[in-house]
């Protein structure tokens, strides 16, 4: 129908007309309201980010997004604006309240038993305040390589237990090596072994059969729970990105893999994974056990107070000086980049990193090159392949920045690496969870395991030389051959760091 016929119709039907003028006027004054809603939400909205983004460029950005176009940034602001995790620190403080008689002893026991490593660890105060717990003495670590060495180690591990067994892990895959766990910890439980499990739910999709075995044995298995809370439900950025397994608070394991056949290689699509686990024994085991406790709190809402927490030294006779240094979104300072802030400004000969998302901000870049300026070797050691377009792409852009004051930048050949060290000085170091990239250092529950030990820092020295060998160094020449547009997406998704 044509203009001028659809006008005579209307004219020959009035009532018609009358009625599709008022259902045009509703909908105007629909759209009218919802524009008026999403526009004051966004108003709203980029007061909390003023407020609470970290940087003031950050929250010049959410504010102009949010109010010109709040039907998007609004939704993406409440799933990734967001930097502290809300609940969790007074959920936090509760349960340390409650637990004050299980663990408040612990750190006047490993004074008493002069387990305290006050000497010879670079600055001990400042690491000790972010750990919330002290270095310590008497401690004992088995540098494990690759998925068959830990995993055989771990699951062993859990076969022996005799009182308990703690679990916890960001990926738990419904695979042949999640199943071989699942096996472990249910053999365990229906031997009398008090067997816990704790998984990230956003990491990890297991079906409910998988869950359901595991409970019908007597293990209590928990999410999580990353979205409990009124003001987190729609609040997917914060990962607990922890790998921990406790056994009978004598042994403790922490490092880069998850549960799944591609953490030993078997997936054809990856091939080979390279990835490096610690085992650990002594007092630093209980130092291991107070962020799984806090975070079976809050997964759970179960106090867990019938663990181990005697200060006992290694068996083995040997003493390596360890810190236990867990960090996350809901902690006073931002944990994780003061810790390797520091560790790059104590610097003196050399600092090696090892990680698969290297995306740092501008402050760790500047120390990067104030060491180096020092004279410090510097060697950064990320894959080739990646499991992670954007993060590839961010990871060539620093090439320009650090190529200048001399840093070597090697890309991994022979698979894709997945382990996070670094190496500071043949006699510092830390092996642990997080990465080199703004998730971890501030959205990401995370654990790392410093150390300050000749013998040790040896051994890692000789796993990251082995590396290296099967690396290339990579230059700003590699990057300019790429071409243009190849570096327009590397600075486009630098733009996304924050997030990724």
């Amino acid at each position: 129908m044509d203009e001028t016929s659809q006008k005579s119709w209307l004219d020959r039907h009035p009532r018609c007309a009358a009625l599709i003028g008022k259902r045009g006027t509703k909908r105007r004054r629909l759209i009218a309201w919802i524009v008026l809603i999403a526009h004051v939400t966004g108003a709203l909205t980029s007061v909390q980010a003023i407020m609470e983004t970290r940087t003031s460029q950050g929250a010049v950005a959410w504010v102009a997004t949010l109010n010109t176009i709040p039907y998007v940034a609004v939704p993406a602001y409440w799933v990734f604006g967001r930097t502290k995790f809300n609940g969790y620190v007074s959920e936090r403080r509760t349960g340390l309240a409650m637990a004050a008689s299980v663990w408040e002893d612990f750190p006047d026991q490993l004074r008493r038993e002069e387990l305290v490593a006050r000497d010879d660890w670079h600055q001990p105060m400042v690491m000790e305040k972010l750990a919330r717990m002290p270095a310590t003495l008497g401690n004992d670590a088995e540098l494990l390589i690759d998925g068959d060495q830990t995993f055989e180690s771990i699951f062993e591990g859990i076969r022996q237990a005799q009182d308990y067994v703690l679990v916890q892990f960001y990926i738990i895959k419904d695979d042949e090596v999640g199943q071989e766990l699942k096996e472990c910890l249910i053999e365990r439980a229906e031997a009398g072994v008090k067997c816990r499990l704790m998984y990230d739910e956003i990491g990890s999709r297991l079906p409910k059969a998988y869950l359901s075995e595991l409970k019908s044995a007597g293990v209590d298995a928990y999410a999580f729970n990353t979205t409990k809370g009124s003001t987190n439900r729609f609040q997917i950025n914060f990962r607990n990105h922890r790998k921990i397994v406790i056994v009978d608070g004598q042994h403790a394991w922490v490092g880069g893999l998850n549960v799944g056949k591609e953490y030993k290689g078997l997936d054809p699509d990856i091939g080979y994974w390279r990835d490096t686990h610690l085992k650990v024994t002594g007092p630093v085991v209980q130092c291991v056990q107070v962020p799984f406790v806090e975070d079976w709190q809050w997964a759970s809402g179960e106090l867990l107070s019938d663990l181990d927490w005697t200060a006992d030294p290694a068996a083995s006779g040997v003493s390596r000086r360890f810190l236990c240094l867990p960090s996350g979104p809901a902690d006073e300072f931002e944990t994780c980049t003061l810790f390797f802030l520091q560790a790059i400004n104590s610097a003196k000969e050399s600092i090696w990193i090892a990680s698969p998302y290297f995306v740092p901000d501008e402050q760790l870049v500047s120390a990067l090159q104030l060491a180096a300026l020092r004279g410090v070797e510097i060697k950064i050691l990320v894959p080739m392949k990646t499991d992670n377009k954007l993060v590839g792409l961010s990871a060539w852009s620093y090439l320009k920045e650090l190529e200048v004051e001399g840093i070597g930048v090697y890309r991994y050949t022979k698979g894709f690496m997945h382990h996070k060290v670094m190496l500071v000085d043949d006699h510092y170091g830390s092996i642990g969870t997080a990465n080199f990239d703004n998730r971890s250092f501030r959205l990401n529950f995370e654990i790392s395991m410093g150390f300050a030990d000749d013998d040790l820092a040896q051994q890692v020295k000789a796993m990251l030389t082995e590396d290296l060998s099967h690396s290339t160094l990579t230059t700003t020449k590699d990057l300019d051959e790429k071409g243009y547009w190849f570096n327009f997406l590397t600075r486009s998704a630098r733009l996304m760091a924050p997030v990724q």
